[in-house]
């Protein structure tokens, strides 16, 4: 079977399953109780869930004409509580990108010289291990608290839990390139730093961009729940907003956008990832 053919009938399997998914939800939120019989002032207060069977759930139909109102103006900003997705999302990507290319330049560099230097490594691990698995969301009242600015301590916290994947990986993928690639590099004697540049770099390449692939995957994950604490702007904000509003149909829509959103970051790092691995 041809790489070809098989993202084919991977795409039509997935057509398939998303027909099959829409379906259901469909079916499955559509009306089917009776028309209950009320006062029209009892009516217009209890809604359509109550007067004409309506399930609470909105179906894919509703979802999609309410995206739709959305896209052709996502740029609106009628105050505080009233913006529209694509400012929404502009500022959740600006914070991640910032707290992102943050943890980036710490992370690295760092991740280089804990990899190179075996002493180095011994005496880190411990405080990498003992800070690795805390909560990102566990240092927001210790950021609000000490910044006193709430989209400076969401980008903190997305810098918090970009940097341990990175670090870790860069530590592997310096520490893991093999031992015969440095001692030519050694026999030629080429200096510390070109060495770290023209040998170590592009072979420990694709783990370091691993290591970035997961950390963007988990910032973009902290920061919905980041921003449901912060309040103010951002997607997450957006989310618990529409909660509060009970509209639903804002929350799948922002749940979807999420989702999407996720997936393009991610498959910008697995194609520089790909870019930069090579067959030994």
């Amino acid at each position: 079977m041809t790489a070809s053919s098989l993202r084919l009938r991977a795409g039509l399997v997935s057509i398939v399953l998303l027909a099959a998914f829409l379906g259901i939800w469909h079916l499955a939120t559509r009306s089917a109780a009776p028309v209950a019989t009320m006062s029209p002032e009892y009516a217009k207060l209890m809604g359509l869930t109550a007067t004409q069977g309506k399930s609470a759930m909105p179906g894919p139909l509703d979802v999609g004409a309410k995206l739709w109102e959305h896209l052709k103006r996502p740029f609106y900003d009628n105050g505080p509580n009233d913006k529209g997705l694509g400012i929404q999302l502009a500022y959740s990507i600006a914070r991640v990108g910032t707290g992102y290319l943050l943890a980036v330049l710490v992370a690295i560099p760092l991740g280089f010289l804990i990899g190179m230097s075996p002493l180095l490594s011994k005496a880190l691990d411990p405080f990498i291990q003992v800070l690795k698995p805390i909560s990102p969301l566990a240092w927001m009242p210790l950021a609000l608290y000490t910044i006193k600015d709430s989209s400076i301590s969401a980008i903190f916290v997305i810098f918090i839990c970009s940097i341990w994947p990175m670090l870790l990986n860069t530590v592997f993928g310096v520490a893991s390139v093999r031992k015969e690639w440095i001692n030519v590099a050694r026999t030629l004697e080429v200096g510390t730093i070109r060495r770290a540049f023209t040998v170590i770099l592009p072979a420990a390449a694709p783990t370091i961009l691993t290591g970035m692939r997961i950390s963007i995957g988990i910032a973009w994950l902290v920061i919905v729940a980041a921003e449901m604490l912060v309040g103010g702007t951002g997607i997450g904000y957006f989310v618990w907003n529409e909660w509060n509003n009970l509209s639903i149909t804002n929350v799948i829509i922002a749940i979807l956008l999420i989702g999407i959103v996720g997936m393009l970051l991610d498959q910008i790092l697995a194609r520089f990832t790909r870019m930069v691995t090579f067959p030994e």
